[in-house]
């Protein structure tokens, strides 16, 4: 073999070696955004409030499944705390690995007190009611001076909200009325009963709370969301909604729930939220003074 032919067969084998080097270098890199990409936890357990059924869930349910998401809505009966827990406790047993549990409104309470299960790694609240340990969904709203619209329970001790007017503009002013029509009509009524009913332990001492604050909130008003959330020491995300944001805002509820779930890094760029971290230290003392509506 002459000199030239070495020369350029040794060229050869060093830009091959370059590019092999360039290859897996490359590789590297996919590999580790796509382990990045991957969910610490990737089970959530969405926990509906009063008013409203599992369905209510739907489109945060289709974008949370399209991102590999393990998804479960829970149906709670809404005739007592204890009933409504064991329903989501039912669920959690049920989960392959650690859980987001996500509870709306009522649902708050329910996750508060089912959130304590050791597979819950954290608890994310929407527009949520947080009661302490103790502490009833009415004991809570009493001592923030922040009473239920007046609504009269039935003859069985029901409270309904199936009219599609006053459904919408309670719940969901920024929901179609069409859709907000079908809210009302497949909504279950809460026993009043329920609202009375203490917890005896409250998830957010000990676990990791995340809180999506409505602003254009007609049901729980966004001062009474900004003081439970600072006292329970959660991590505040908000959000232009009314109280059903997973109907109107889904993709704001996909993005606090993939910030709990360990995807914070990746916040849909459509979403119209602002962040404001109020942990720090997670608090031990007793909740916020009471303060007017």
């Amino acid at each position: 073999m002459t000199g030239g032919n070495m020369f350029h067969r040794h060229h050869l084998l060093r830009r091959l070696g370059c590019a092999l080097a360039l290859l897996v270098a490359a590789l590297a890199t996919q590999a580790a955004n796509a382990q990045d990409r991957v969910p610490a936890v990737r089970n959530i357990v969405l926990v509906h409030g009063a008013f409203a059924d599992g369905s209510s869930w739907s489109p945060v349910i289709t974008r949370l499944q399209r991102k590999g998401y393990h998804v479960t809505a829970v149906q709670n009966p809404l005739t007592s705390l204890a009933d409504d827990v064991a329903a989501t406790r039912r669920v959690l047993e049920r989960q392959p690995g650690g859980v987001i549990l996500v509870g709306h409104s009522w649902g708050g309470a329910v996750v508060t007190e089912a959130g304590t299960a050791p597979n819950v790694e954290g608890v994310v609240y929407l527009s949520a009611l947080v009661p302490d340990a103790g502490e009833s969904a009415a004991d809570l709203l009493g001592r923030l001076a922040a009473p239920m619209p007046d609504m009269v329970p039935d003859k069985d001790g029901l409270l309904w909200l199936d009219d599609p007017v006053a459904y919408r503009q309670v719940m969901a002013g920024d929901v179609p009325p069409a859709q907000a029509a079908v809210q009302a009509a497949t909504q279950q009524p809460l026993a009043v009963r329920a609202m009375a009913d203490k917890l005896s332990q409250a998830a957010w001492r000990n676990k990791p709370s995340w809180y999506l604050l409505t602003e254009n909130d007609k049901a729980l008003p966004p001062s009474v969301q900004h003081n439970i959330a600072k006292a329970i020491g959660a991590t505040t995300q908000s959000v232009g909604s009314s109280h059903m944001s997973m109907l109107s805002h889904p993709d704001a509820v996909v993005s606090i729930i993939e910030k709990a779930a360990g995807h914070g890094h990746q916040v849909d760029s459509q979403a119209d939220t602002s962040t404001n971290v109020l942990r720090g230290r997670r608090a031990r003392a007793p909740m916020a003074v009471p303060f007017a509506k």
